[in-house]
C-alpha cells in the first residue's frame, strides 16, 4: 500500500525524442528517482501533442530537432492544448534564437543533453515545483544576448511592485488568466499591466520580457547545479 501511494504522487514525464536510444536512456535514467515516472513516449511532434492530450503528463522532456513539428512547435501546441503541462526542452543546441523561441513558447526549462543524470533529474522536480530551469550555458548565451541587444540600463525601477510580480510570473509562461488567478485580480487588469509593462521597457514579446526579468533576477531561476 505505501509503495502504491507514493506511485500516485510521483511527478508523471513523457519524453519526447525521435531517437529512441536516446528515450531508452532517458528512461532508465529518471526510472532511478522515485519521485518521478515515464508515462509515456513519443517519437516525432505530431505524436507528441497527441500524446500529451491523451496522458496529461507533469512534465514533458522534448528534444528540438525532430520530425514534423519540431520540439518549440511541439511547445507552442501543448501550451495552448494542456497548459497544466510543463515543457522542458533537452537539446544540443545553445543558440540564442532557440532559447528565445523556447521561452516565448512557455517552456519552464532548457536543459543542454551533456547535463549529468543527477542534475536531470533534480531540475525536472525544480521545474515541477514552479522553477525556471536553464543549464549554466543557456543561461549565459541568454542574458548576455539580452544585453547586447538592450545595453546595461537597469531598468526594473521604474516598475511598481505589482508590475514586477506580473513580469515574473509572464517569464514563468503562466497565461494572463492564471496570472489573474495567482494574484486574485480581474483578467484585464493583467492586460492593463502587460501593456504598461511592455510601454514601460520598451519590449514587444514575451521572450523579450522574459530575458529581461531573467538579467533583472525578478525569476525565482536557478541554473542547473554542476
Amino acid at each position: 500500500m505505501p509503495a502504491k501511494r507514493a506511485s500516485e504522487k510521483a511527478i508523471r514525464v513523457l519524453l519526447v525524442d525521435d531517437h529512441p536510444v536516446v528515450r531508452r536512456g532517458l528512461a532508465a535514467c529518471l526510472a532511478e528517482h522515485p519521485q518521478l515516472r515515464v508515462v509515456g513516449e513519443a517519437a516525432d511532434g505530431h505524436e507528441a501533442v497527441r500524446e500529451a492530450g491523451r496522458l496529461r503528463p507533469d512534465l514533458m522532456l522534448v528534444d528540438i530537432n525532430m520530425p514534423g513539428l519540431d520540439g518549440l512547435q511541439v511547445c507552442e501546441a501543448v501550451r495552448q492544448s494542456a497548459p497544466e503541462t510543463r515543457v522542458v526542452i533537452l537539446s544540443v543546441h545553445n543558440r540564442p534564437d532557440y532559447i528565445e523561441r523556447a521561452l516565448a513558447a512557455g517552456a519552464r526549462g532548457y536543459l543542454l543533453k551533456d547535463i549529468p543524470p543527477a542534475q536531470l533529474t533534480d531540475a525536472l522536480i525544480r521545474i515541477h515545483a514552479g522553477e525556471v530551469v536553464l543549464s549554466p550555458q543557456v543561461t549565459q548565451t541568454a542574458v548576455t544576448q539580452w544585453m547586447r541587444h538592450q545595453g546595461r540600463a537597469r531598468r526594473s525601477t521604474n516598475l511598481s511592485r505589482r508590475e514586477q510580480e506580473v513580469l515574473a510570473l509572464i517569464a514563468q509562461g503562466l497565461t494572463n488568466k492564471e496570472i489573474a488567478q495567482r494574484l486574485g485580480v480581474s483578467v484585464r487588469t493583467v492586460e492593463t499591466h502587460r501593456e504598461r509593462i511592455m510601454n514601460k521597457l520598451n519590449l514587444r514579446t514575451v521572450a523579450a520580457l522574459t530575458r529581461y526579468a531573467i538579467a533583472e533576477g525578478l525569476v525565482p531561476l536557478q541554473e542547473n547545479r554542476t
